[in-house]
């Protein structure tokens, strides 16, 4: 049986963790099995997003920076030696210590824009994020250490725990450069190995989590659009309006997105076809009861959809709450009686 593979990528890592017989079946990983597990046990998702917004590539603005996640010095910053700085002049201190006016004069001098069109960041700006209910205090416990096993003695950081939202989430500052002169990388690869650890690291601090391709887990919906519905439907936003507008010229032009439907229906079938293997896998090694649960989970994914399919779904809902709640409310009267 050959490793089935999403994109040029193996499903569940079959092909660099599975193990090959002498008929070139593959065997499942302790590691693999727990994590199919968690993903058909829909165990929390961890989060990581770098941020491609302003103010990474001034000393003034990655100052800026320190001032918000530090809440202006009211809320503590933890530095890679362990330090904790409170106060506005211990967040100042940060830039001078990381040299970012020494890195940012020798970008006006021309050293690192040479070939560049902007100039590039000193700093990274990463938010690891969880959903309601992790303990905030566990959270930082994992970031702190993700971050000494990937940046320790190599690139300098800070990081300040945020809860005033639901989901607690916690700020990495990274220096971009680090101290042997390298620039990092932020890669696409980069961000699933992170995840991967950032998991791990959870984990070991006993919060469950779970890191997977959400095209493996049959999550066509990107998650942006949720904040952006709701912002349009409080009325913060014109975006929807743009996207609704597109969504019905496209009806009127007899299509909505096909190629990318298309395109999606067709990972959709690459990823039915895998979980079907790891099945099949389960059912070889006698685990019958997680077998089951797969399929289960496969039954139950969202139909995939485009941005623009998920948009006229939402709008067509929402057109219609106010008939649901009150059916719901006359029904919970008559169940009452």
């Amino acid at each position: 049986m050959k490793p089935l593979r999403l994109r040029g990528r193996p499903l569940f890592d079959l092909e660099s963790h599975g193990r090959a017989g002498p008929a070139e079946r593959l065997h499942l990983t302790a590691a693999q099995i727990d994590q199919i597990g968690r993903t058909v046990r829909r165990v929390p998702e961890v989060m990581i997003k770098v941020s491609s917004g302003k103010g990474s590539s001034t000393s003034r603005g990655v100052n800026a920076h320190f001032h918000y996640i530090s809440r202006a010095g009211e809320r503590e910053i933890e530095t890679d030696d362990g330090e904790r700085l409170l106060g506005r002049e211990s967040v100042q201190r940060l830039v001078d210590d990381w040299d970012l006016d020494l890195d940012e004069d020798r970008q006006r001098r021309g050293l690192f824009v040479f070939y560049r069109r902007k100039p590039p960041k000193l700093v990274r700006r990463i938010i690891f994020s969880m959903p309601a209910g992790t303990p905030p205090e566990k959270l930082l416990a994992a970031v702190r250490d993700f971050a000494r096993d990937k940046f320790y003695l190599k690139h300098r950081y800070a990081m300040a725990l945020h809860t005033d939202k639901p989901h607690p989430h916690v700020h990495v500052t990274l220096k971009a450069v680090s101290e042997s002169g390298s620039r990092i990388d932020i890669r696409r690869a980069t961000l699933r190995d992170w995840r991967q650890e950032f998991a791990r690291h959870l984990r070991a601090h006993g919060v469950e989590a779970n890191a997977t391709d959400r095209r493996i887990r049959g999550q066509s919906r990107a998650p942006k659009l949720d904040s952006i519905f709701r912002a349009a439907r409080r009325g913060e936003s014109s975006h929807v309006t743009s996207r609704i507008s597109d969504i019905v010229h496209d009806l009127n032009a007899g299509s909505l997105d096909e190629p990318r439907a298309a395109r999606l229906q067709r990972t959709r079938t690459e990823v039915v076809r895998g979980w079907q293997v790891v099945r099949h896998l389960l059912i070889t090694e006698g685990r019958h009861q997680l077998a089951g649960q797969v399929s289960k989970f496969v039954s139950q994914m969202s139909p995939p959809r485009t941005d623009k399919q998920w948009l006229l779904s939402d709008v067509l809902n929402a057109s219609t709450e106010p008939i649901s709640r009150t059916t719901d409310r006359d029904s919970s009267v008559e169940r009452s009686r």
